[in-house]
């Protein structure tokens, strides 16, 4: 019998409803205050989990925050005051790790994104944020039936999600004050 659309779409839910029972809340809530501290928020992730967090980017800047996606052209130095949100879910990317190494040196707090306590990340990491889910070096089927470093990647974007709507809801801005600042030249 062939595996359907609606099984694997429940097999993602459960494994984001188990994750959800397994985090640390206080580590995500204490991200709510570093941001609204931060001068400026960079961003630096690669791949897949890199996606999820230029999504989360762009819905902070839609907050009205000053937000730099490391790597991009435009992209100033980064400096004391500011914030790197750097994500690796084995904590291992050197790209990330030299970024957050960067970062600390330059004064800026850094905050890791990683499903690894132990990595490289969260050691070069003034706040860790821990995703309880595999690492996409980890096929074994234990802690996720999908695809290497899928449900890090999914949790990572929830999470961040999360992070953006309470940002919201507690800001005062409007849906159409946010809608104002999508690009409007493509």
């Amino acid at each position: 019998m062939k595996t359907t659309v609606r099984e694997s779409a429940g097999l993602v839910l459960t494994e984001l409803r188990r994750t959800d029972a397994e985090m640390n809340w206080e580590q995500w809530e204490e991200l709510l205050g570093l941001i609204a501290g931060a001068d400026a928020i960079f961003a630096v992730g690669n791949g897949r989990s890199g996606l999820a967090l230029r999504m989360a980017a762009m819905r902070l800047m839609h907050l009205g925050l000053t937000v730099h996606v490391v790597g991009e052209t435009t992209t100033p130095a980064i400096k004391s005051g500011a914030l790197l949100l750097a994500v690796s879910g084995s904590g291992k990317t050197e790209t990330v790790i030299r970024a957050a190494r960067v970062a600390s040196e330059s004064g800026a707090i850094v905050a890791g994104i990683t499903a690894s306590a132990e990595s490289p990340l969260a050691s070069a990491a003034d706040h860790v944020l821990l995703v309880p889910a595999a690492e996409k070096t980890d096929r074994s089927g234990e802690k996720s039936g999908q695809y290497a470093g899928t449900l890090f990647e999914q949790m990572t974007l929830v999470l961040l999600d999360g992070v953006f709507h309470a940002l919201w809801r507690d800001s005062g801005i409007t849906a159409d004050q946010m809608y104002e600042r999508h690009a409007n030249l493509g």
